[in-house]
């Protein structure tokens, strides 16, 4: 009996050790604007959304590219919001500096009649790969909101990402956010410069 109880003993500790072992605990990332210097003030008046994402990323852990048709939920490294919500911040904030204009909200909320221009982005890639690269691929189209002209381009980007750890590969998708946001800041600019059609309920002046 006592050989019996002195086997027991240690695997109720290495039991007991184990129940109260916790999982490591969940981190989680944001995507920020890129630091670009303030361009001269323009005035414009933009209203960023809606933003869409392809539904095997609208989700709030990292979703990991680990083959050519496959790809691993990382249950411990999380986004801290919805990627379209973070991916229109990120856009709008960039704006701000890029086109030198305090002006620039997100749709739906801020909308108005002041708003002169509404940027409308679908994001049909958005690849991580940790220690090899983050991938953007959006079509996005700036609207006038006066007379509806548009503007339509797409953006794809693969950033490099030398380290495996994941604020590097958050780093990396900022960076491909802030390049799509100039290709979207160039089409702004020169959509500004071409003269608003005048339609039948606004006659042209003689």
């Amino acid at each position: 009996m006592r050989h019996l109880y002195a086997l027991l003993v240690p695997v109720a500790a290495l039991l007991l050790v184990g129940g109260c072992s916790s999982t490591p605990p969940s981190r989680f990332y944001t995507l920020s604007a890129a630091t670009t210097p303030v361009a001269p003030s323009s005035g414009l008046s933009v209203a960023v959304g809606p933003v869409t994402v392809p539904s095997q990323v609208d989700r709030p852990q990292f979703v990991v590219s680990i083959g050519p048709n496959q790809v691993q939920l990382d249950e411990f490294n999380r986004w801290a919001a919805p990627l379209q919500d973070s991916i229109a911040r990120v856009v709008a904030e960039s704006l701000v500096a890029m086109l030198g204009s305090p002006h620039i909200t997100l749709w739906p909320q801020t909308l108005s009649e002041d708003t002169e221009y509404r940027v409308a982005i679908e994001v049909q890639g958005f690849e991580s790969a940790p220690g090899e690269s983050a991938s953007l691929d959006a079509v996005w189209t700036v609207r006038r909101m006066q007379d509806g002209k548009t503007e339509t381009g797409r953006s794809t980007i693969r950033e490099p990402v030398k380290e495996r750890a994941y604020d590097a590969l958050a780093a990396a998708h900022s960076s491909a956010i802030a390049h799509m946001s100039q290709d979207i800041a160039d089409a702004l600019r020169k959509l500004e410069r071409v003269p608003v059609q005048k339609t039948d309920a606004e006659p042209a002046r003689k």
